[in-house]
């Protein structure tokens, strides 16, 4: 996939190295393998240490995905010994991480992870090094970028089409990606404003009977937004462009009546709308708008026996041009790697669940 950059990499005449960590013996465990031995230099103006991971940290992750190459490392040289094929794979892996570490970018065991999980993939991706050096949006020195195929696919998708569907658990980026492809858009002034809402599913959009300003009943309900944010924009430049009406954040219920023309809309927690709800807001699409439409299927707050339009959107719109959805996974989970966790246990016993319900009855001697 990827070719030797300004690396070297060939046969190491004679240089056995020095065990980074232990080795485990999987290559021997079949005799009929074909072996291979590669060295890879590293140029001396990359330090060891950022790619080896302090404490070695980053070798391990390598040697946990690949336990039928032993790794050896002396000096600058990285020696890999092992099945033919995977030498050839972790020879690959080595050099796009070499080559995200040419960028300027620090390596860390998730970063590490990742590239090895796209190079095994069997479908055709990007590069590592493409994906993983991809920038959105840079604000105060930090980068934001998509860390997943997925994520990739998302962003790439909101660049091609007008109206995209972001469906996916707690922590997969997609309210997150959609505003940075917003501010992006808005200070490269291919938009003119962004328009971000929220159903305030738990007050069922009747804030009167809370206490408080309309401002302080409707806050916390889009607080994520405003979070996501001022991540991205300067807290005393988000009050001036609010104040302009370039930022809107309101809840879903504002919605009703208006055509939204050169604007960048979100509507995030998505799941939280009924079908009529989701129809009203699709058909505020104004002439240069575009939309993003997140939420997770699995998180619906609705009232009991109530549809989420989110869940039956799909169905209503799939084949219709310029309309994409993306789904993402545990395995697109950028928080605490528990998250991923946690998101795989409930999937797990929620598929249990469906499998042990008894059949819904119907006719005459349904109960």
């Amino acid at each position: 996939m990827s070719t030797p950059m300004s690396s070297g990499v060939g046969s190491c005449n004679g240089h056995p190295g020095e065990p980074v960590t232990g080795s485990d013996p999987a290559a021997a465990a079949d005799p009929s393998a074909d072996e291979d031995r590669r060295c890879i230099t590293v140029p001396p103006s990359l330090q060891m240490v950022a790619l080896l991971g302090a404490a070695d940290e980053l070798i391990r992750v390598v040697e946990a995905a690949f336990p039928a190459v032993d790794v050896h490392v002396r000096g600058n040289v990285v020696t890999l010994t092992g099945r033919a094929d995977e030498v050839a794979l972790l020879q690959q892996a080595i050099e796009e991480l070499l080559a995200v570490l040419r960028t300027g970018q620090s390596l860390s065991p998730e970063t590490v992870a990742r590239a090895i999980e796209i190079l095994r993939s069997d479908s055709p991706q990007p590069r590592p090094s493409e994906l993983l050096t991809a920038s959105i949006l840079t604000s105060r020195g930090r980068s934001i970028r998509p860390k997943t195929l997925n994520q990739k696919r998302y962003v790439d998708a909101i660049d091609a089409h007008t109206i995209v569907f972001g469906i996916g658990p707690a922590g997969t980026g997609k309210t997150y990606l959609a505003v940075a492809k917003a501010v992006d858009a808005l200070l490269a002034k291919r938009t003119a404003r962004i328009v971000l809402t929220r159903p305030a599913v738990e007050a069922g959009e009747r804030l009167g009977f809370l206490p408080g300003t309309l401002s302080e009943k409707i806050d916390p309900y889009l607080r994520p937004l405003y979070d996501a944010l001022q991540d991205m924009i300067d807290p005393e430049r988000i009050g001036r462009l609010m104040t302009n009406g370039t930022i809107e954040v309101a809840p879903l219920a504002y919605m009703r009546g208006r055509t939204l023309n050169d604007a960048f809309i979100i509507l995030d927690e998505a799941q939280n709308t009924t079908p009529e709800q989701m129809k009203m807001f699709l058909t505020r699409l104004g002439f240069g708008s575009s939309m993003v439409i997140t939420g997770d299927v699995t998180q619906v707050d609705l009232p009991s026996g109530a549809r989420s339009g989110l869940r039956v959107v799909e169905s209503i719109l799939q084949g219709i041009p310029d309309v994409a959805f993306i789904r993402l996974g545990s395995r697109d989970v950028v928080r605490n790697p528990l998250v991923s966790r946690i998101v795989d246990a409930y999937e797990h016993h929620d598929a249990g669940e469906e499998g042990t319900r008894e059949p819904v009855r119907s006719g005459r001697h349904a109960r």
